[in-house]
């Protein structure tokens, strides 16, 4: 018995040392330097060619995975890369290299103020322009696009899937109009009637500029669809980018609020042509979300290579009020498609 127990314990033992000299390999490679001859924290500044010049897009690497390298999309459109810095919290763990983008106009990035930019093709165009700067490929390339995002990364799939290994659309929807009809026809019914009807009397006027309009929009649907948490207690990130909000951008491609669709966007709609993506997609849809969830688990079946994550807690940033579910579902996706 003592010789079964003394070989079961130098078993056990080695297998520790194995895992802990894997840890450690994998560590070390995670957290490699690059190759630069300054170490400036993983920033890279690139040069984007656009129609009105040439302006400069702001990117940061956080770790180094040759098999993983997720580029993040992040939404408004406006917004800033800042609110996804939760992923700091869950990805690194797991060896997974990701990249943060502000794109233009937005955040640490260059705003040449000029509306003729802010056009979904001219961002597929920039986004491949990122994608070579930063020799991205089919071995290693996955897009996390997440609201406006997911927009964008829908529309670089079906353009670009040749040179990319996963794509995932995190809450967000394959049809602008049929994103509007949920607002009015499910969570505008949710609303109470009086809030609503002073809401739609703001929106009527186009008094967007009316205090009043936020302070209805934000405790009766903000706080019910976008962050399911109190507005005061919203996570610091979230606060700093929204505060960055390049609002020309977002007003011309999405309208004044997220409580439905009326910029450029307004008639957007890809669903017929999901079925032509073909690389692993996952599709991640919340209960609260101001995005339909049952849109969303059909567009999982309806690319060729779907799996869909429902976040049974969340809302239309899962990332924070439902981040087991969020995390766990999307680092088993990269995991598995690797």
């Amino acid at each position: 018995m003592k010789t079964f127990a003394t070989f079961f314990l130098v078993v056990l033992l080695s297998f520790f040392v194995s895992c802990q000299k894997i840890v450690s390999e994998n560590s070390s490679v995670y957290f490699e330097k690059s190759n630069d001859s300054i170490q400036n924290g993983g920033v890279k500044v690139i040069p984007i060619t656009t129609s009105k010049g040439t302006f400069n897009v702001w990117t940061k690497r956080i770790g180094n995975n040759p098999k993983i390298k997720l580029l993040l999309l992040n939404g408004g459109p406006g917004a800033t890369h800042e609110y996804f810095e939760c992923f700091e919290n869950f990805l690194p763990a797991e060896g997974i290299e990701f990249i943060y983008y502000d794109q233009l106009g937005c955040g640490n990035s260059d705003n040449p103020n000029e509306v003729a930019l802010w056009d979904l093709g001219r961002y597929v165009e920039e986004v491949e322009q990122v994608r070579k700067a930063l020799h991205l490929d089919t071995t290693n390339f996955y897009i996390l696009g997440h609201s406006w995002g997911g927009i964008l990364a829908m529309e670089y799939t079906l353009k670009y899937q040749h040179n990319m290994k996963g794509l995932i659309i995190s809450n967000m929807m394959s049809s602008c109009p049929e994103y509007g009809r949920y607002a009015d026809e499910v969570l505008a019914k949710q609303m109470n009637p009086k809030v609503l009807a002073e809401i739609n009397q703001i929106e009527a006027a186009k008094d967007f500029a009316n205090p009043r309009y936020m302070e209805l929009l934000i405790p009766n649907f903000y706080e019910k669809h976008i962050l399911r948490f109190p507005s005061k207690d919203w996570p610091e990130p979230v606060n700093r980018s929204f505060a960055k909000m390049n609002q020309s951008l977002y007003v011309t491609m999405q309208g004044p609020s997220e409580f439905g669709i009326s910029g450029k966007l307004e008639k957007w709609d890809r669903k017929s042509d999901l079925k032509k993506i073909t690389i692993p997609t996952l599709v991640i849809g919340a209960k609260y979300d101001t995005m339909d969830p049952n849109h969303m688990s059909a567009m999982s079946k309806l690319v060729q290579n779907g799996t869909y994550l429902y976040c049974s807690k969340g809302s239309h940033m899962a990332f924070y009020d439902d981040q087991k579910a969020y995390f766990e579902g999307l680092i088993a996706f990269l995991n598995k498609s690797n």
